[in-house]
Protein backbone atom coordinates (compact mmCIF):
# COMPACT_ATOMS: atom_id res chain seq x y z
CA UNK A 1 0.00 0.00 0.00
CA UNK A 2 2.66 2.60 0.79
CA UNK A 3 3.72 2.68 -2.83
CA UNK A 4 0.23 3.79 -3.84
CA UNK A 5 0.41 7.54 -3.20
CA UNK A 6 -3.19 8.35 -2.33
CA UNK A 7 -4.30 11.63 -0.86
CA UNK A 8 -5.72 10.08 2.27
CA UNK A 9 -2.63 8.02 3.01
CA UNK A 10 -0.38 10.99 2.33
CA UNK A 11 -2.16 12.73 5.20
CA UNK A 12 -2.12 9.75 7.53
CA UNK A 13 1.34 8.44 6.69
CA UNK A 14 3.45 10.74 8.93
CA UNK A 15 1.38 9.93 12.03
CA UNK A 16 1.19 6.22 11.23
CA UNK A 17 4.93 6.12 10.53
CA UNK A 18 5.71 7.61 13.93
CA UNK A 19 3.34 5.17 15.58
CA UNK A 20 4.58 2.06 13.79
CA UNK A 21 8.31 2.82 13.47
CA UNK A 22 9.25 1.15 16.79
CA UNK A 23 7.45 -2.01 15.69
CA UNK A 24 9.12 -1.76 12.28
CA UNK A 25 12.57 -1.57 13.88
CA UNK A 26 11.73 -4.57 16.08
CA UNK A 27 10.62 -6.64 13.10
CA UNK A 28 13.62 -5.59 11.01
CA UNK A 29 15.98 -6.72 13.78
CA UNK A 30 14.30 -10.13 13.80
CA UNK A 31 14.60 -10.72 10.08
CA UNK A 32 11.08 -9.82 9.00
CA UNK A 33 11.11 -8.41 5.45
CA UNK A 34 8.72 -5.94 3.79
CA UNK A 35 7.59 -8.67 1.40
CA UNK A 36 6.57 -10.87 4.32
CA UNK A 37 4.44 -8.06 5.71
CA UNK A 38 2.91 -7.39 2.29
CA UNK A 39 1.97 -11.04 1.83
CA UNK A 40 0.62 -11.39 5.37
CA UNK A 41 -1.43 -8.20 5.10
CA UNK A 42 -2.93 -9.27 1.79
CA UNK A 43 -3.73 -12.76 3.03
CA UNK A 44 -5.33 -11.37 6.18
CA UNK A 45 -7.38 -8.83 4.25
CA UNK A 46 -8.66 -11.33 1.70
CA UNK A 47 -9.32 -14.11 4.21
CA UNK A 48 -11.21 -11.86 6.64
CA UNK A 49 -13.19 -10.24 3.79
CA UNK A 50 -14.29 -13.58 2.40
CA UNK A 51 -15.15 -14.96 5.83
CA UNK A 52 -16.81 -12.15 7.77
CA UNK A 53 -18.68 -10.31 5.02
CA UNK A 54 -20.44 -13.31 3.41
CA UNK A 55 -21.56 -14.37 6.89
CA UNK A 56 -23.15 -10.96 7.42
CA UNK A 57 -20.65 -9.95 10.11
CA UNK A 58 -20.06 -6.48 8.70
CA UNK A 59 -18.98 -4.79 11.93
CA UNK A 60 -16.44 -7.43 12.95
CA UNK A 61 -15.28 -7.85 9.36
CA UNK A 62 -14.68 -4.14 8.84
CA UNK A 63 -12.68 -3.90 12.07
CA UNK A 64 -10.51 -6.93 11.25
CA UNK A 65 -9.95 -5.77 7.67
CA UNK A 66 -9.01 -2.30 8.90
CA UNK A 67 -6.41 -3.90 11.19
CA UNK A 68 -4.79 -5.72 8.26
CA UNK A 69 -4.98 -2.63 6.03
CA UNK A 70 -3.20 -0.55 8.68
CA UNK A 71 -0.72 -3.35 9.37
CA UNK A 72 0.10 -3.33 5.66
CA UNK A 73 1.59 0.14 6.17
CA UNK A 74 4.44 -1.63 7.93
CA UNK A 75 5.87 -2.88 4.66
CA UNK A 76 6.68 0.67 3.59
CA UNK A 77 8.26 1.45 6.96
CA UNK A 78 10.35 -1.72 6.76
CA UNK A 79 11.28 -0.97 3.15
CA UNK A 80 12.73 2.38 4.18
CA UNK A 81 14.63 0.75 7.02
CA UNK A 82 15.99 -2.14 4.95
CA UNK A 83 16.39 -0.55 1.50
CA UNK A 84 13.32 -1.97 -0.17
CA UNK A 85 13.67 -3.50 -3.63
CA UNK A 86 12.05 -2.88 -6.99
CA UNK A 87 10.54 -6.35 -6.75
CA UNK A 88 9.05 -5.39 -3.39
CA UNK A 89 7.39 -2.32 -4.89
CA UNK A 90 5.94 -4.42 -7.71
CA UNK A 91 4.75 -7.11 -5.32
CA UNK A 92 3.15 -4.53 -3.05
CA UNK A 93 1.23 -2.84 -5.86
CA UNK A 94 0.11 -6.16 -7.31
CA UNK A 95 -1.09 -7.58 -4.00
CA UNK A 96 -2.92 -4.32 -3.27
CA UNK A 97 -5.13 -5.16 -6.24
CA UNK A 98 -5.72 -8.64 -4.81
CA UNK A 99 -6.66 -7.18 -1.42
CA UNK A 100 -9.07 -4.71 -3.02
CA UNK A 101 -10.71 -7.51 -4.97
CA UNK A 102 -11.07 -9.54 -1.80
CA UNK A 103 -12.82 -6.74 0.09
CA UNK A 104 -15.34 -5.96 -2.64
CA UNK A 105 -15.87 -9.63 -3.52
CA UNK A 106 -16.72 -10.45 0.08
CA UNK A 107 -19.20 -7.59 0.20
CA UNK A 108 -20.76 -8.57 -3.14
CA UNK A 109 -21.20 -12.17 -1.97
CA UNK A 110 -22.93 -10.88 1.17
CA UNK A 111 -25.29 -8.72 -0.87
CA UNK A 112 -26.18 -11.59 -3.22
CA UNK A 113 -26.82 -13.99 -0.35
CA UNK A 114 -28.90 -11.31 1.37
CA UNK A 115 -31.03 -10.83 -1.72
CA UNK A 116 -29.79 -7.30 -2.43
CA UNK A 117 -29.04 -8.04 -6.06
CA UNK A 118 -29.28 -4.48 -7.37
CA UNK A 119 -26.86 -3.23 -4.75
CA UNK A 120 -24.59 -6.17 -5.55
CA UNK A 121 -24.35 -4.73 -9.06
CA UNK A 122 -23.23 -1.45 -7.47
CA UNK A 123 -20.54 -3.34 -5.60
CA UNK A 124 -19.44 -5.01 -8.83
CA UNK A 125 -19.19 -1.60 -10.52
CA UNK A 126 -16.99 -0.44 -7.63
CA UNK A 127 -14.77 -3.50 -8.06
CA UNK A 128 -14.40 -3.03 -11.82
CA UNK A 129 -14.08 0.74 -11.55
CA UNK A 130 -11.33 0.44 -8.96
CA UNK A 131 -9.42 -2.00 -11.16
CA UNK A 132 -9.64 0.38 -14.14
CA UNK A 133 -8.56 3.34 -11.99
CA UNK A 134 -5.45 1.45 -10.90
CA UNK A 135 -4.74 0.15 -14.40
CA UNK A 136 -5.01 3.63 -15.92
CA UNK A 137 -2.31 4.91 -13.58
CA UNK A 138 -0.05 1.89 -14.11
CA UNK A 139 -0.42 2.04 -17.90
CA UNK A 140 0.29 5.77 -17.94
CA UNK A 141 3.46 5.26 -15.93
CA UNK A 142 4.46 2.43 -18.24
CA UNK A 143 4.28 4.91 -21.13
CA UNK A 144 6.38 7.45 -19.26
CA UNK A 145 3.48 9.67 -18.19
CA UNK A 146 1.69 10.31 -14.89
CA UNK A 147 -1.92 9.96 -13.77
CA UNK A 148 -1.81 10.88 -10.10
CA UNK A 149 -5.24 12.50 -10.08
CA UNK A 150 -8.76 11.52 -9.15
CA UNK A 151 -11.37 11.78 -6.44
CA UNK A 152 -11.50 8.03 -5.77
CA UNK A 153 -7.99 6.70 -5.41
CA UNK A 154 -7.25 3.50 -3.51
CA UNK A 155 -7.16 4.96 -0.02
CA UNK A 156 -10.45 6.77 -0.48
CA UNK A 157 -12.13 3.67 -1.91
CA UNK A 158 -11.06 1.51 1.01
CA UNK A 159 -12.04 4.16 3.53
CA UNK A 160 -15.52 4.51 2.05
CA UNK A 161 -16.28 0.81 1.72
CA UNK A 162 -15.05 -0.07 5.21
CA UNK A 163 -16.91 2.80 6.88
CA UNK A 164 -20.22 2.21 5.11
CA UNK A 165 -20.04 -1.56 5.68
CA UNK A 166 -19.33 -0.93 9.37
CA UNK A 167 -22.23 1.52 9.70
CA UNK A 168 -24.55 -0.82 7.80
CA UNK A 169 -23.64 -3.55 10.24
CA UNK A 170 -24.68 -1.23 13.06
CA UNK A 171 -28.07 -0.80 11.40
CA UNK A 172 -27.67 2.65 9.85
CA UNK A 173 -30.23 2.70 7.00
CA UNK A 174 -29.29 3.32 3.34
CA UNK A 175 -25.65 4.05 4.16
CA UNK A 176 -24.32 1.04 2.26
CA UNK A 177 -26.34 1.86 -0.85
CA UNK A 178 -25.33 5.52 -0.79
CA UNK A 179 -21.70 4.61 -0.23
CA UNK A 180 -21.43 1.97 -2.95
CA UNK A 181 -23.33 3.86 -5.64
CA UNK A 182 -21.48 7.05 -4.79
CA UNK A 183 -18.18 5.17 -4.97
CA UNK A 184 -19.13 3.65 -8.32
CA UNK A 185 -19.83 7.11 -9.75
CA UNK A 186 -16.65 8.52 -8.22
CA UNK A 187 -14.62 5.69 -9.76
CA UNK A 188 -16.01 6.47 -13.21
CA UNK A 189 -15.17 10.15 -12.72
CA UNK A 190 -11.65 9.23 -11.61
CA UNK A 191 -11.12 7.12 -14.73
CA UNK A 192 -12.23 10.11 -16.79
CA UNK A 193 -9.90 12.43 -14.91
CA UNK A 194 -6.94 10.16 -15.50
CA UNK A 195 -7.76 9.67 -19.17
CA UNK A 196 -7.99 13.45 -19.60
CA UNK A 197 -4.63 14.05 -17.91
CA UNK A 198 -2.91 11.34 -19.93
CA UNK A 199 -4.53 12.59 -23.14
CA UNK A 200 -3.07 16.06 -22.64
CA UNK A 201 0.37 14.61 -21.93
CA UNK A 202 0.15 12.31 -24.96
CA UNK A 203 -0.88 15.12 -27.30
CA UNK A 204 1.98 17.30 -26.07
CA UNK A 205 4.43 14.42 -26.41
CA UNK A 206 3.27 13.50 -29.91
CA UNK A 207 3.45 17.16 -30.99
CA UNK A 208 7.17 17.08 -30.30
Amino acid sequence: MPYDQTAMLNVLRPAMTRLMSPLGRFLARHGVTPNMITAAGTFGTVASSLWFYPHGQLVAGSLVITFFVLADLLDGILARMTRGSTWGAFLDSTLDRVADAGVFSGLIIYLVLDGQHVLAVGGLLCLVGGAVVSYAKARAEGLGMTANVGIAERGERLLVVLVVAFLDGLGVPYVLAVGLWGLAVASVITVGQRMHVVYKQAVEHDAH
